[in-house]
C-alpha cells in the first residue's frame, strides 16, 4: 500500500449531506461527494491487511485494496479500470449500495472502516467527468441473438456483458423507461435518473437494443404492479425468435397485510406510492397522483423501502410520519468481535429518518378502521419476543390516526404470471429454480432459457443483481459459443 501507516494517522471522513430542512424541498441528490484530496486520505486508510475481507464481503468482488491505493496515488484512470473490471455500474452501487464491503473491512474490527463506498462514488463520477467511460463495442459479431426480460441492474449487466462478447442483445421492459426498480422504486433524491439514461446510451452504442412498453407473458399482472406496457409478447415468441432468453425481472410481488380494514381507501403498497413520484419528476402528468401532503402517514416496515416512503412523504409535506417495525429495536452498536466480517444487525438511521419521522419497534397491526370507506386510524399492539417467537403484550393495544398507510414489508417473489407463462420450475419461495454452480449455472428447466437476479434469488441488493447478471452472461456465452472469455 502507498501509505502503510495511513490507518493509524487518518480518521474516516464520510460524505456530507445537504441540511435536512433544505433537501426536503427538492428531489435532487443531496450527498456531497468527497474531493480528490479527501478521497486520497480515505484511500490512505486502507491498511496492508494481508487478507482483504472487503473483497469477499462485496458481492461483485470489487478489487478494493487496489483501487484504494490508486486513488491514494491519484491515478484515477487506472482506478476506474480496476473498478469496472468487476462492476458494470459503480455509479449505482456508489450511491445506493449498503456497503457490505465496509462491514467486512479489517480496520472495522476495532476502528472505523475505510470509506470504500465514498471512494467508489468518487472514482466513477470523476471517470465520467473526464470522459474515460466510453462504449466498448465488440470487435467481431457472433450472429447470435439474446433476449433479456427486464431492464433492472441484473438485466442491464447481462445485456452489457453479452453485447461486448459480440451477441445481438434486445432488452424487453414492461415499463415506459429503462431501469426497473432503479427507475421506478428508488427515489430521485437517492439516485437521479439521468444516471441510468447515460449508461443506457453507452449500452446502445455497444449494440444493445432496448424495447420499452413490452410485457412478456400472457396474463397481465395484478393491478398494483407497475405495468406501463402497450404491447405483449409471449415467452414462446421469444424462444422462437432468439437463440437464448434471460429472465431478469425483479421480485415485484409485495407482501400484503391481511387484517380487518385492509380494503379501506388510503392503504397502499409502497410500490404504488413511490413510482408515481418518479414519473412526476420525469415530467409525466398524472391524473390522480397519490400524495402524502397534509396527511398523517404511517409506514409499516422498517427497511430501505420504508425509509424511501418516509423521505418521499416528507417532501410531499406530510403532517406527520410514523414508521412501525415488527421486530425489536436493534442495538445501537454491533458486537464487532462476534459478527465481523459479516453484515451486522444494528440500529440504522437513514437520511430520510433524519428529515423527520417517529419510529417504533415490536409493533403489530391488528386492524384498520375508518368511515365512508376511508381509513382513519390504525389499531396496533405491542409485541414481546421470546426465543424467536412473537407474543402480544396483554393490554398493550393502542391506536394512531392515519390518513395514508404505506405497506413496505418487503417482496415475497417475482411475478408468478410471468413465470407461469414461461413454464419454468420454481423453488419453495416462488423464485425461478436455477443453480449458480456447475455446467448448468443460471439455466432453467427450459432449453436456452436462463434466469438471474431477484427473479432467481428473491428480494436482494442492486450489487447482487449486478453480480448475477455478470455471471449469467458468462453462462449464456458458454451456451452459445461453447466457451467464454467473459469474467465470472
Amino acid at each position: 500500500m502507498g501509505k502503510v501507516t495511513g490507518f493509524l494517522e487518518f480518521e474516516r471522513q464520510s460524505e456530507s449531506y445537504e441540511a435536512p430542512l433544505a433537501r426536503v424541498k427538492h428531489y435532487k441528490e443531496f450527498v456531497l461527494a468527497l474531493s480528490d484530496d479527501q478521497a486520497k486520505v480515505q484511500g490512505a486508510r486502507c491498511m496492508d491487511c494481508g487478507i482483504p475481507f472487503c473483497t469477499n464481503g462485496c458481492p461483485v468482488n470489487n478489487i478494493i485494496p487496489d483501487f484504494n491505493d490508486l486513488v491514494y496515488r491519484q491515478d484515477w484512470k487506472s482506478a476506474i479500470s480496476v473498478l469496472h473490471s468487476t462492476n458494470n455500474f459503480p455509479e449505482f452501487t456508489g450511491r445506493i449500495c449498503p456497503a457490505p464491503c465496509e462491514a467486512a473491512c479489517t480496520l472495522n474490527i476495532n476502528s472505523d472502516a475505510v470509506g470504500i463506498k465514498s471512494i467508489e462514488h468518487a472514482i466513477i463520477d470523476k471517470a465520467w467527468t473526464e470522459g474515460w467511460v466510453e462504449p466498448q463495442p465488440a470487435k467481431h459479431k457472433t450472429g447470435k441473438t439474446v433476449a433479456v426480460v427486464g431492464s433492472g441492474p441484473a438485466g442491464m449487466a447481462v445485456a452489457q456483458q453479452l453485447a461486448r462478447a459480440g451477441h445481438d442483445v434486445t432488452v424487453f421492459e414492461k415499463n415506459d423507461r429503462v431501469g426497473g426498480l432503479l427507475r421506478y422504486g428508488i427515489p430521485d433524491f437517492k439516485l437521479e435518473k439521468w444516471l441510468i439514461d447515460r449508461r443506457m446510451r453507452q449500452m446502445e452504442a455497444e449494440g444493445v437494443t432496448f424495447r420499452t412498453g413490452v410485457y412478456v407473458g400472457r396474463d397481465a399482472p395484478d393491478a398494483h404492479i407497475n405495468n406501463f406496457s402497450k404491447e405483449t409478447i409471449t415467452p414462446d415468441q421469444l424462444q422462437a425468435q432468439f437463440d437464448a432468453v434471460v429472465i431478469a425481472g425483479g421480485a415485484e410481488q409485495p407482501r400484503d397485510l391481511p387484517v380487518p380494514g385492509r380494503e379501506l381507501e388510503g392503504i397502499h403498497f409502497a410500490m404504488e406510492f413511490l413510482p408515481q413520484q418518479n414519473k412526476v419528476n420525469a415530467g409525466d402528468k398524472l391524473a390522480n397522483q397519490l400524495l402524502a401532503t397534509g396527511k398523517r402517514v404511517i409506514v409499516i416496515g422498517g427497511g430501505d423501502t420504508g425509509s424511501d416512503c418516509v423521505g418521499t412523504s416528507n417532501r410531499h409535506g406530510a403532517k406527520s410520519v410514523t414508521q412501525f417495525e415488527l421486530l425489536p429495536q436493534p442495538p445501537e452498536h454491533e458486537n464487532k468481535p462476534m459478527v465481523w466480517p459479516y453484515w451486522p444487525t444494528k440500529l440504522r438511521t437513514s437520511s430520510s429518518h433524519e428529515e423527520g419521522c417517529e419510529r417504533d419497534w415490536s409493533v403489530a397491526t391488528k386492524r384498520f378502521e375508518g368511515k365512508n370507506g376511508k381509513v382513519e386510524k390504525l389499531i396496533a399492539v405491542r409485541l414481546e419476543w421470546k426465543d424467536g417467537k412473537m407474543l402480544e403484550v396483554p393490554g398493550s393495544e393502542f391506536e394512531l390516526k392515519a390518513d395514508l398507510v404505506l405497506l413496505a414489508m418487503g417482496f415475497v417473489s417475482p411475478l408468478q404470471t410471468v413465470l407461469d407463462a414461461f413454464g419454468v420450475d420454481k423453488d419453495a419461495r416462488g423464485n425461478v429454480r436455477a443453480s449458480t454452480e456447475g455446467e448448468r449455472a443460471y439455466t432453467t428447466n427450459l432449453p436456452k432459457v436462463f434466469a438471474a437476479g431477484d427473479v432467481r434469488r428473491g428480494q436482494s441488493l442492486v450489487v447482487w443483481a449486478i453480480r448475477e447478471g455478470r455471471q449469467c452472461a458468462r453462462a449464456v456465452d458458454e451456451f452459445l459459443m461453447g466457451h467464454s472469455e467473459l469474467p465470472r
